[in-house]
């Protein structure tokens, strides 16, 4: 349940006594949930966009002015369309999006500061008449009493709505937090693929962390731009009551800082900039580095590699150098600025006129009053520093929440009733960009419900990118795709999460024994879950490193099979396994007597064993369906699947005539060290099923498959003895 405001103090007197724990916290609340705030910026920042949209381009209907007479051979009046296109193109406003959805709980915020700020003017005049009660020795002595429990009960209050307002912010600036972190990861997972080239992954992790957090850090202060002057106002009007015209040198001295500071933010601008630029390099370098750390050992580039990061590194510390020197100095003007101003108003006020005498009460008054000057004054610059932050980082945000997304109509998965089909294109053009020619031209294709389809062809003729097509993943030019049912998609390079096997399999899914058991044996994994040294509650690590290139594979199919949708699409799945595993998985799962055997499956493959128990091949030329039938049909044609055929019988003889006895215990696969695993079992043979049941009789323990354990505290207190 959310936590009560009224017993929020009982986790300060814990936390004071033992450390805090995860059963001690209260849940969020439900309007600070990011279910709740993530929906409302995305729904804001869609109705921005589609505003831009509408005025993208406008058309005017007017009536053709040379054929306004009525002519007896045409009954229809002829207009002329004008395409009106506004010369600069506008932006959806990303700052507007986050006002409509943050902006009405922030201005609570506002009230509870413009209070304070005028609590803030009491004290002193307090001040005042508590002094001239010091002085004046006929006033009562319940006066003095009286304005010293004023002046006590002011600072409490203020200090209360102080906190208030504060609370506000903090819980303002996390919900805006949550939200552009939620709004960044969703953008993510849907733009397109032209998009995608240009937005790394060191770009969407610094919005997600760096940008996110510094509009955090910002709304915190952000009132300071209108209450900082309205104190500054207030303040010299109760100084020139005081002080008289003398104050208008003090504000000279501020005005004077002004345009110091203005050049230094705008300096600091061009600096953050450059900065984020060398930052987005910087880690993109290290997230490639360590995604092909193995080719760099084997390479010996650690050296090279090194020489780019630091140089990297050292271009942003040169720029951070600058911008840190800017800093130094805005910080040393504006925190010498209170007393430069106290100083030339009680100089001028004195030296004047010698009738000007400093008192106490216009002393301590005045003093009081450039304290309070003090706040703003220092406040100010850094409040400046960071909206310049901000808007780099909004400008940022907007750019990548504008960017194009998938399709989400190019492929159409209402089922039509009484059709035959699972999955038809008709006259199909797609790419992977609007900008480039089509990859895939004129498919036309109809594939019956529970069929085997076999996409075949050589090497880049478009067969995984027609699986992206099917996805929605692809730019759909022309014709129409209709996909009848739920998709599993198994791609060419398996996906694995750091998490137990039997999680990767199950992937958040219901535990059905029965099911997964099969699924296991289909997939041939049952002799890996054997010699794993806690089974399928082994962890598995980051993409999957302690698995070879066939069990990863595995697991992702067993994945799919798992789900159990209506429709598969294999992206070459038995590519990566041996040849009488490859045959052990198509008979047991994708065949026709496998799991599968009821749903439509669209398998990639280069095995040509597998071709004759197909239903359907397609045979993909250069993006072009160029022959489409069954084996025998192909078989008698001499086209395209012959040529494939020529191509690829010497690799199939190839494989099928290599020794099986060693596949079974190989301590790697595909380059991969599967070592702390054990060995690989990548073959359903005697030998390491004979392995298998020897080490099925030893007890399985979950704590043996973790790859790294938990840290063990202990929690105390420390004396204060010595």
């Amino acid at each position: 349940m959310p936590l009560p405001p009224i017993v929020s103090s009982r986790l300060m007197v814990t936390a004071y006594w033992r450390p805090l724990e995860e059963k001690d916290l209260w849940s969020l609340n439900l309007e600070d949930r990011s279910h709740r705030v993530v929906p409302q910026l995305v729904l804001r920042w869609n109705t921005e966009c589609q505003k831009v949209k509408r005025t993208e381009q406008k058309a005017l209907y007017s009536p053709n002015s040379s054929n306004t007479e009525v002519k007896e051979d045409r009954a229809v009046e002829e207009s002329e369309i004008l395409i009106v296109r506004p010369q600069k193109t506008k932006e959806p406003s990303l700052f507007w999006a986050l006002c409509l959805t943050f902006g009405p709980y922030f201005l609570i915020s506002c009230l509870y500061k413009i209070i304070q700020d005028v609590l803030m003017f009491v004290g002193p005049e307090i001040l005042r008449l508590l002094i001239h009660f010091v002085n004046d020795s006929s006033a009562p002595a319940w006066r003095g009493f009286f304005y010293t429990a004023l002046l006590f009960m002011c600072t409490c209050v203020q200090s209360i709505i102080l906190q208030k307002y504060f609370h506000v912010c903090f819980v303002s600036g996390m919900r805006l937090r949550t939200a552009i972190i939620g709004a960044v990861y969703r953008k993510a997972l849907v733009i397109s693929s032209a998009a995608r080239r240009s937005s790394t992954v060191g770009e969407i992790v610094n919005l997600m962390s760096v940008d996110a957090q510094r509009f955090m850090d910002l709304i915190t202060y952000i009132n300071m731009i209108w209450s900082a002057p309205l104190q500054v106002v207030l303040a010299l009007y109760f100084l020139w009551q005081i002080l008289g015209p003398s104050v208008l040198a003090g504000v000279a001295v501020m005005v004077l800082m002004v345009p110091v500071n203005a050049v230094i933010a705008m300096k600091t601008k061009t600096y953050q900039v450059a900065q984020m630029k060398s930052k987005d390099s910087r880690i993109k370098l290290m997230n490639e580095m360590l995604n092909g750390i193995k080719v760099l050992k084997l390479y010996a580039w650690e050296l090279a590699f090194k020489d780019k990061v630091s140089e990297i590194r050292e271009s942003e510390l040169r720029v951070l150098k600058k911008a840190a020197y800017l800093g130094a100095v805005s910080t040393f003007t504006w925190v010498c600025a209170p007393f430069l101003v106290a100083l030339s108003t009680f100089t001028v006020y004195v030296l004047s006129d010698e009738h000007n005498v400093l008192d106490a009460q216009k002393a301590f008054v005045s003093l009081a009053l450039f304290n309070i000057l003090r706040f703003p004054l220092n406040m100010l610059p850094m409040v400046i520093s960071s909206m310049v932050q901000a808007s780099v980082s909004l400008k940022r945000l907007r750019v990548f929440l504008s960017h194009e997304e998938l399709q989400q109509d190019s492929v159409e998965h209402k089922s039509v009733a009484g059709s035959p089909y699972s999955i038809s294109i008709v006259d199909g053009v797609f790419s992977w960009s609007r900008a480039e020619p089509p990859t895939l031209k004129r498919l036309n294709v109809c594939i019956p419900d529970g069929s085997l389809v076999a996409l075949v062809g050589h090497v880049g003729s478009g067969k995984s990118s027609l699986l992206s097509a099917l996805l929605g993943e692809m730019d759909k030019l022309e014709g129409a795709v209709a996909v009848k049912g739920s998709v599993a998609y198994v791609p060419q390079q398996a996906w694995i999460q750091n998490s137990t096997l039997k999680d990767n399999i199950m992937f958040g899914q219901e535990r059905r024994e029965a099911w997964y058991q099969r699924v296991v044996e289909a997939c041939a994994l049952q002799p890996d879950l054997e010699v794993l040294p806690a089974g399928d509650e082994t962890e598995i690590g980051e993409k999957g490193v302690n698995l070879s290139g066939g069990q990863k594979q595995r697991v992702s199919l067993a994945r799919a099979l798992y789900c159990d949708r209506a429709v598969y699409l294999l992206d070459d799945p038995l590519s990566a396994v041996d040849a009488h595993v490859g045959k052990h998985i198509f008979d047991q799962a994708i065949g026709p007597r496998g799991l599968l055997k009821d749903k439509t499956r669209v398998l990639v493959t280069h095995g040509l064993s597998y071709l004759p128990q197909a239903d359907l091949i397609l045979v993909l030329v250069e993006g072009q369906i160029t022959e489409m039938g069954s084996y025998q049909h192909l078989m008698a044609t001499e086209g395209a699947f012959a040529e494939f055929l020529r191509t690829y019988a010497t690799v199939e003889h190839t494989d099928s005539n290599e020794p099986v006895a060693n596949s079974g215990t190989k301590g790697a696969e595909n380059g991969i060290d599967t070592a702390p695993l054990g060995q690989s079992v990548d073959s359903v043979s005697k030998l390491s099923q004979t392995g298998n049941q020897e080490l099925s009789k030893e007890a399985k323990h979950p704590e043996l498959g973790k790859l790294t354990e938990a840290d063990k505290a202990r929690t105390g207190q420390v004396g204060g003895g010595f």
